[in-house]
């Protein structure tokens, strides 16, 4: 730390003295009300800097995954490995777990834009209403529905601007740390905000650094040979293609790793700057289209994997070596010690599709059950891992549950962030106390879902869904049937055997949670086209 010397301390008594004379009118002739004026404006600058050469609060990298299922990974989450375990090879997650704590019961919404604006904003789905993914101004992205009829929830994501229909206006996390005196970078995908509105654009958000984020939730091509999918013959690109890779365009380099050379360039420049930072790592990996990464893609052929898995493989195994990469250069440049990286997915593994996972459909993330787009745990259990040297004790595991709104208030109070005022209610609970003891838990707490919209593809627990998780016991409610299914995941963490007829109590205790909260944010929930009336709230049936 690099104490303020003599001088300075000198000078900043003035600034104060000048200010509260200034604040208290009793300068009145001009030429000393003058002079205290340019007093203060030059100790102002002077403490700036005082401060600055003074802030050793850590550096903060979240490394957020696309569509990866919390079994994608040789790093077992589960009490033991599994088979799935053994298909992959991620020695960095494991790198990083050795060197931090591991959360098995991570939670994030079943789709993306839900996630990501709840990590943004702090607030729970239910309550900012982009409850589905997000691509095109004024557009819904549901499929159709023969029996209901879906709410008009915010298709145009978040907003740091009043005014803008279907939006939620918004403080972000990273303006705060922006605010604060940190250095912010975003990397990769965005999909907070819908093409052509405000909310496209995460220099709108506070970060002061975009490479290659925008409105689009995938990626047209991860293939620099073919430009990451935009057109230079005069046919307008796909809505998925890339921004900001020119430099690469017709090279052969994959996605992930132009996007890691990028971050690499952007923390060099960080760290010239003399203030903490933050980098928002946000691969496209492993979201669709699943191309091969042809660094991994033949020795999972080796292997006996079929191409579509192998490719798959290829994909996360690259996304690994992102991790890596990142981890070398910070201990290349001394900034281990003082740098905390978080690792978290924003919703389950794609399990659903035939064009892009081998059959069986909907095991790829087992034991649990079914995936991307889903209410059981494979749509919403994620891997995380976090490493902070010196605070969050090596080669830990922590089984206690929380969820992605979390993270807003942890790493606000990871950066020793003291200004938190927010357009938006905050929903998140700081998990800082299970950094420091991984046997902490919130007990009794609720975790709360709310999907009133139909994804692309079908599956078990796919579709308009609410659902509660409260100590052992799960409640999914589907809007469509009225069905009620209860789950004990402690004893059944692949959701087999469901308990809702055993159970008749702890069903309506759920229920009434459940209907309550969704009720108390305003929730929203889908109307039955015969009737245009709506779907029962789970506590109303």
């Amino acid at each position: 730390m690099i104490l303020i010397r003599k001088k300075e301390l000198f000078l900043i008594q003035i600034f104060y003295f000048c200010r509260e004379q200034l604040k208290a009118n009793t300068v009145t002739q001009p030429f000393f009300r003058k002079t205290a004026l340019i007093a203060t404006s030059a100790m102002a600058a002077t403490i700036l800097y005082a401060q600055k050469a003074t802030d050793t609060r850590p550096n903060i990298i979240l490394f957020m995954v696309d569509d990866m299922g919390w079994q994608d990974t040789s790093l077992p989450f589960a009490s033991e490995k599994t088979p799935i375990n053994e298909r992959y090879h991620t020695p960095n997650m494991e790198r990083l777990a050795s060197q931090g704590m591991m959360f098995t019961q991570a939670y994030a919404c079943a789709v993306s834009s839900p996630t990501r604006v709840s990590l943004m904003t702090g607030m729970n789905a239910a309550r900012h209403r982009v409850t589905n993914w997000t691509l095109e101004k004024n557009k819904s992205t549901d499929e159709k529905s023969d029996i209901l009829e879906f709410p008009e929830w915010n298709v145009n994501g978040i907003c740091q601007i009043s005014d803008i229909p279907f939006t939620y206006e918004v403080t972000t996390l990273p303006q705060l740390l922006k605010n604060s005196g940190y250095h912010t970078i975003h990397c990769g995908k965005a999909h907070w905000g819908a093409i052509d509105t405000p909310g496209e654009n995460p220099h709108h958000f506070g970060f002061e650094v975009n490479i290659a984020g925008y409105a689009g939730g995938g990626l047209a091509s991860y293939l620099g040979e073919r430009n990451f999918g935009n057109r230079t013959d005069g046919i307008s690109s796909p809505l998925q293609a890339i921004p900001g890779l020119e430099k690469y365009w017709g090279k052969d380099i994959f996605a992930t790793e132009a996007l890691t050379l990028e971050a690499i360039k952007a923390l060099e420049k960080a760290k010239k700057l003399g203030q903490p930072f933050y980098l928002y790592m946000s691969h496209y990996a492993i979201h669709i289209p699943i191309d091969k990464d042809k660094r991994f893609f033949q020795k999972y052929i080796d292997a006996g994997l079929s191409e579509k898995e192998a490719g798959y493989a290829s994909l996360i195994e690259g996304m690994d070596k992102s991790l890596g990469d990142l981890m070398d250069w910070f201990e290349k440049n001394n900034l281990d010690k003082n740098t905390i990286i978080i690792f978290m997915s924003d919703n389950g593994g794609l399990s659903s599709s035939p064009t892009w996972r081998d059959t069986p459909l909907h095991t790829h993330n087992a034991p649990l059950n079914s995936g991307k787009g889903s209410a059981y745990e494979g749509g919403i259990r994620e891997p995380m891992i976090v490493k902070w040297s010196g605070k969050v004790k090596p080669e830990t595991r922590c089984d206690s549950y929380l969820i992605i709104e979390d993270f807003f208030p942890t790493i606000l109070d990871i950066a020793q962030v003291k200004e938190r005022k927010t357009k938006q209610p905050i929903d998140g609970i700081s998990f800082m106390p299970m950094l420091k003891d991984n046997s902490f838990e919130y007990k009794k707490r609720s975790l709360y879902w709310n999907y009133p919209n139909l994804w692309g593809n079908e599956g078990p627990g796919i579709g308009p869904t609410c659902t509660i998780r409260k100590g052992e016991w799960k409640l999914i409610y589907y809007y469509e049937t009225g069905k009620k299914e209860l789950f004990n995941i402690a004893n059944d963490i692949g959701e087999t055997m469901d308990l809702s007829m055993l159970n008749p109590k702890i069903v309506k205790s759920l229920s009434l949670d459940l209907g309550e909260y969704l009720r108390s944010v305003d929730a929203q929930r889908p109307s039955f086209k015969a009737t245009g009336k709506k779907c029962p709230w789970p506590d109303e049936i």
